[in-house]
């Protein structure tokens, strides 16, 4: 689990570390964007390819192989003098860490007996539960304290410890020593590589550029959706897929993967907001809004631990609709928040949030892969992991263009009520101009300064709360989304224990 732990917080730590690495290349921030493009472009292609590979050249051999490319492109993302340099080292790095979450995932369940199996997923979930949460307050410590090139130059001594404990003691097992694949599927790579670039592309820029209201936005979702369904066509017709998608067959993965898509956006679009309304709003710096956000990592340890022994004792079904219910209950808690809020308002319910993310990653894991074979796992948990890492993405994007779009209808609601001549509003420019003008002095020009700035003050305070309202409807939408998924849930199977077969009660 080091590495996949070491992948996951990477993604969050760069994204904190984004202004700092735009001026010291000399690029814009919307050119360093392309910093989290480029990785996340890279990433979501090999993700999903991960099973053929690791059967093409062994599990093991692969997995060393991910992890020495992560390590050493991360160095080279430190190194790196300009943007294109940095851009090129962060596409290697995400092709060398697409893997690192599914054959973990894969590794873990296989090793474990079937008892105890939710007690793997339990260590998987630090990696993937609890890396992004303390990824904004490390990434804030190290660009703080040092330089955000050791945001990258971190992953150097994890990467190599990972890479000795994975050849001294894990294993391929008989069926992966012995695999025979066929030829690489070039065209069903060709088409997997177009259109998750397209729709990761489309993700990131979209809000920048307008979405539809751009001609290559509109170009680019056309590609995604031929190429899109080009891929299913084609897997679904061969006789040896680069992906199985066949593996959709079985009713608790799909519904499943549809669930993990929607806790991804939930998961990631609240990791996203929180530490963003902290600095925004309330002028936090990124390492004092990283703090602040942190115990949801302690929330999510502690829920990981336990979960992992309920899970073989309880329908999971009811700790992952609980862990729903607790996840929405928090968001409509951030939804009351204002600008007076100290850094600890929000403490209980940060930690409470975290123990929901993990009651749900727990049991969800091992339900969705419940009733597949050992030999499934490695393709299923590649799928899995893959719609997890959409849902974020699509998470991430959907919560940015709320917040600038109901910024925007927020603000022309509630000038309204800001007309010269109505009583609030005249009364706040007269206490305005009045506190100005004392400290400014008793001349004419003081008072029409005073005026003047009094205007401005009033004006920031709209967009503030203009701003601030745009928060609380993220927060409730997503509220919403969690509570729609406890009837969901109960739409999966509780499966019983197969001989080969990963069990749901683990």
């Amino acid at each position: 689990m080091l590495a996949t732990f070491m992948e996951v917080l990477d993604t969050s730590i760069a994204a904190v570390a984004l202004p700092y690495i735009a001026g010291s290349v000399s690029a814009t921030n919307d050119e360093a964007t392309w910093v989290l493009t480029s990785y996340l472009v890279a990433n979501a292609i090999v993700l999903p390819a991960s099973s053929w590979l690791s059967l093409r050249f062994g599990r093991k051999r692969f997995l060393i192989a991910c992890i020495i490319i992560f390590t050493v492109s991360s160095f080279a993302c430190g190194a790196a003098t300009s943007l294109w340099m940095i851009l090129a080292a962060r596409a290697v790095q995400g092709a060398g860490g697409g893997a690192l979450q599914p054959l973990s995932l894969a590794i873990l369940l296989e090793s474990f007996p079937p008892k105890k199996r939710g007690q793997a997923a339990a260590v998987f979930a630090l990696g993937v539960v609890v890396a992004p949460v303390l990824g904004p307050t490390l990434g804030g410590w190290l660009t703080d304290t040092y330089s955000w090139r050791w945001s990258f130059y971190i992953n150097i001594p994890v990467g190599i410890a990972a890479v000795f404990m994975i050849s001294r003691f894990v294993h391929d097992p008989p069926y992966v020593r012995e695999a025979r694949v066929g030829r690489l599927d070039t065209i069903g790579l060709g088409l997997l590589a177009i259109w998750l670039a397209a729709l990761q592309i489309i993700l990131d820029k979209g809000q920048e550029d307008d979405w539809f209201g751009a001609g290559w936005i509109r170009w680019a979702t056309l590609i995604l959706v031929v190429c899109f369904i080009g891929f299913i066509v084609w897997e679904l017709t061969r006789g040896a897929p680069l992906v199985n998608l066949r593996v959709f067959r079985n009713r608790n993965f799909a519904i499943g993967c549809l669930l993990v898509g929607l806790f991804g956006a939930v998961l990631y679009g609240t990791v996203t907001l929180l530490p963003l309304f902290y600095q925004e709003l309330l002028g936090y710096t990124a390492l004092n809004a990283g703090v602040a956000v942190s115990p949801r990592g302690f929330g999510a340890i502690v829920a990981t631990l336990i979960v992992g022994i309920l899970t073989s004792r309880v329908d999971n079904r009811y700790l992952i609709a609980l862990g729903f219910g607790i996840f929405g209950f928090t968001s409509l808690m951030f939804g009351h928040a204002t600008t007076q809020i100290s850094q600890w308002s929000f403490l209980w319910v940060i930690v409470l949030s975290g123990f929901g993310t993990g009651q749900i990653f727990v049991p969800l894991s091992t339900t969705t892969l419940a009733g597949l074979r050992n030999e499934e796992i490695g393709n299923a948990s590649g799928l899995y992991n893959l719609l997890r890492n959409i849902g974020g993405s699509i998470g991430i994007a959907t919560v940015n263009t709320i917040v600038a779009r109901h910024a925007q209808l927020h603000q022309s609601e509630l000038v309204h009520s800001l007309t010269p001549g109505s009583t609030n509003f005249d009364q706040a420019l007269q206490a305005f101009t009045g506190t100005l003008q004392h400290s400014a002095g008793e001349s004419g020009a003081a008072l029409a300064t005073s005026t003047d700035r009094a205007y401005g003050l009033i004006g920031g305070a709209l967009e503030t709360q203009a701003r601030l309202w745009s928060y609380v409807d993220d927060f409730r939408y997503m509220a919403l989304v969690c509570f729609a998924c406890v009837p969901i849930v109960f739409l999966l199977r509780q499966a019983k224990t197969k001989p080969g077969q990963v069990s749901a009660g683990h």
